[in-house]
């Protein structure tokens, strides 16, 4: 199949698919004229580098107006290096929170979220290591409280995904690989994390548009997500009389490193066309979900899944 792009040109002359603008960094802000496709490219190493995408996740609105409303709280960012997480990251400085960024080995991605968080006055704290271990899970939250002395916000966002034609393809490595990774390390980190959680604390999960529509090329992936819609539902009940909130996103289609790291070349430049707005999304434009889940905005709102998808999916 041969694909059409839209492509307006940078100020160095360059391709720049329907982005705006592209700085010297590779960083692109949003464009309303032209219409956004991004280039065929994959990456073979999961879950992703940022830094190797073309062109960049746009994960900062120059235009978002804080409010102070996670002023001295702590989080934690699974995932935190790039992508949602790192829009997260992001989103949660200018508001006033600490956050503490946990990620696998993507070191270049980490410590580009910590260079550009650091550029805006915020205060950040990177940890490397496998969510899959639990000991390292307790060795997070007692690094975070080493450091900064309480848990206020736990996003639990890292993931992994793999694209495979049918169930016989999925090994049983990779389908004990991904449950580990995106549901098993959930429970370790969230059970570790409780044990510092104070009234008014809140617990955000990662779902996906997939565990709600299917999807038949993600069949373990999305085994992994539904189980986290159902965690996020008992949990939430559980900890309800201890003002202990817990929700979950479930994004449609986004721009981020899972993306070229799972699905083939030629599915890229189409990636979110199914959705009625006719695009992926960019992190930056589920950012502030995550802030309103984590402030007091959401007092009264748990064991909730939000539905930000372009109209895919009507939840």
């Amino acid at each position: 199949m041969d694909y059409k792009y839209y492509n307006s040109k940078d100020k160095n002359g360059r391709e720049d698919y329907g982005l705006k603008y592209i700085d010297d960094s590779g960083y692109g802000y949003k464009c309303t004229k032209y219409k956004i496709e991004f280039p065929p490219q994959h990456q073979n190493t999961q879950p992703g580098m940022e830094y190797l995408m073309n062109p960049k996740p746009i994960f900062d609105n120059p235009d978002y107006k804080a409010a102070g409303k996670l002023k001295d709280k702590v989080a934690i960012i699974t995932g935190g290096d790039s992508g949602i997480g790192r829009a997260v990251a992001v989103s949660y400085i200018k508001e006033g929170a600490k956050v503490v960024l946990v990620y696998l080995n993507e070191h270049k991605d980490a410590n580009d979220t910590k260079n550009y968080i650091n550029s805006l006055g915020g205060e950040c704290f990177l940890i490397a290591g496998d969510i899959k271990q639990k000991s390292f899970c307790d060795y997070i939250v007692k690094e975070t409280i080493q450091h900064y002395g309480q848990v206020d916000i736990l996003v639990n966002n890292a993931g992994v995904q793999y694209q495979q034609k049918s169930l016989l393809d999925i090994s049983d490595e990779q389908f004990d690989f991904t449950m580990k990774t995106n549901i098993y390390s959930m429970f370790y980190l969230t059970k570790s994390a409780l044990k510092e959680m104070k009234p008014g604390a809140s617990i955000i999960n990662v779902t996906s548009i997939t565990s709600f529509m299917g999807e038949p090329e993600l069949i373990d992936y999305v085994t992994s997500k539904g189980a986290i819609v159902g965690f996020t539902r008992s949990l939430a009940t559980n900890l309800a009389d201890k003002n202990i909130r817990v929700n979950a996103i479930a994004p449609g289609y986004f721009w981020t490193p899972l993306q070229p790291a799972c699905w083939e070349a030629k599915k890229i430049p189409t990636l979110g066309y199914d959705a009625p707005t006719k695009r992926a999304g960019e992190p930056f434009e589920l950012a502030p979900m995550f802030v309103y889940l984590a402030s007091e905005d959401a007092s009264y709102t748990t064991g909730q899944v939000m539905h930000i998808n372009g109209g895919l999916y009507k939840g």
